[in-house]
């Protein structure tokens, strides 16, 4: 008779059942005429029971002599235990092994320290260890919060290009590829051009997937490739995109503390810090934010954008995200609407987190008028031929419009409480690493 084949995550609705789980082992302790198999399937890790005298002797020893990462498949019966990590454990029966490692060729990554380097070059092992599981564990459910708050207030997903033929945010950071017939195109930057088009025609939107930025940087904050979500509403001002940012913040925040509390007790995430974010956030304005910085010891002048020094001091002010709205023109982009009230500022908003993650949330309003449009296009010397179609979005039917993007490994590092943005994505692309 054939034994049900379950997840360890569902382990607990099988009580008192025999069942088959199929996984690696994790880890293995032993001591004489019992030994402990810790199994690991993707979706949570058991401690199995081992003991000689209810197996046979072949069973046994197979399973006392198990290395590193095998491939079995345990059938046995589910006890609660309410000392396991996870509240049961599994009484082996049977075992089925479907690829030993062998000895001679260990896993590479063991329970002792290695170094960073090590490590990342084994990525692809990598992440099969329990801290690089809860990271990603973690990182789901921000996605998925991140997608369940846009549906369900009202915006719809649309895709935007990966390959696109004009700079978005700068032509500085733009990886150049090679298209037919001698073309030029760029990896995107940012769907936001594209998600304005759509703005006009579904309301609220937002795109999501993969952005790339060709700066030459090495810290802990950047990534080449990364996940960008990006809103955008039709008939919207900066104050609308303050509270959209706000609301989703709260609100990853509160869904990653409900259902990810056993992924941040094995990343040691401080969870007070995480449970006092709540609306509403701080807001300054960029002249505000200089004050405290020069308050603070930093030499920043007025005019200047702020770095990840700056940032981390204004972070330091506050316990919750700090919004920081309307700087200079001169440090955003072109298609930035200006202040009716002092046209050397911009109607732009960006979101700080605390604990030094610095900036997580980056928009604000976008120009509507044609004529401005064009003189932002032309004092910033684009080639106007690749933004005709974009500037038909203020020939038929402009309105005031405003959105804004945020990064997923930033935040998913702030929730982890990371060091190193690198451990937030499966396979980080950085400066001197695009391997494996």
């Amino acid at each position: 008779m054939s034994t049900a084949h379950v997840r360890i995550a569902d382990i607990a609705r099988h009580d008192g059942q025999t069942v088959t789980l199929a996984g690696w082992l994790y880890n293995l302790r032993k001591s004489g005429k019992i030994c402990f198999p810790i199994l690991r399937d993707g979706s949570g890790m058991i401690q199995c029971v081992a003991l000689k005298a209810n197996l046979p002797e072949e069973t046994f020893e197979t399973l006392k002599s198990l290395t590193q990462e095998s491939s079995v498949k345990i059938t046995g019966k589910v006890r609660a235990e309410h000392r396991a990590a996870g509240g049961y454990e599994l009484d082996v029966e049977s075992c089925e092994i479907l690829q030993r490692v062998p000895e001679e060729t260990p896993y590479p990554i063991t329970p002792k320290e290695h170094g960073i380097d090590f490590l990342m070059d084994h990525r692809h092992l990598w992440l099969r260890s329990r801290r690089q599981f809860a990271i990603g564990k973690v990182r789901h459910e921000v996605i998925k919060a991140t997608r369940d708050y846009f549906d369900d207030n009202g915006f719809t997903l649309v895709d935007c290009p990966i390959f696109t033929p004009a700079a978005c945010e700068g032509t500085t950071t733009l990886f150049e590829v090679d298209y037919f017939e001698d073309e030029k195109v760029y990896l995107t930057q940012s769907g936001q051009l594209y998600n304005e088009a759509n703005a006009m025609a579904f309301g609220k939107v937002y795109c999501f997937g993969p952005t790339f930025r060709a700066e030459k940087s090495k810290t802990r904050r950047h990534l080449t490739e990364f996940w960008m979500v990006e809103p955008e509403m039709a008939y919207a001002t900066l104050d609308d995109v303050k509270t959209l940012a706000e609301g989703l913040i709260c609100f990853i925040t509160q869904r990653v503390l409900a259902n990810r509390r056993a992924e941040l007790a094995v990343l040691e995430r401080d969870v007070s810090k995480l449970a006092a974010i709540t609306g509403p956030f701080p807001r300054i304005s960029y002249d505000e934010a200089v004050e405290i910085l020069r308050r603070k010891g930093s030499a920043i002048e007025w005019g200047s954008d702020f770095g990840g020094t700056d940032e981390t001091l204004l972070a330091e002010e506050f316990a919750r995200p700090v919004l920081v709205e309307k700087y200079p023109a001169q440090v955003k982009a072109f298609y930035f609407q200006p202040d009716a009230e002092r046209p050397e500022l911009a109607l732009g908003v960006d979101m700080i987190a605390p604990e030094g993650y610095g900036e997580i949330i980056g928009g604000g309003q976008r120009i509507h008028d044609y004529n401005l449009l064009l003189q932002r296009i032309e004092e910033h010397h684009l080639p106007k031929e690749a933004f005709e179609w974009y500037l038909d979005l203020r020939r038929y039917g402009s309105v005031p419009h405003a959105g804004f993007g945020m990064g997923i490994e930033r935040c998913v590092a702030w929730m982890c409480g990371l060091e190193h943005i690198r451990e937030t994505i499966a396979y980080p692309r950085m400066l001197y690493r695009t391997r494996p």
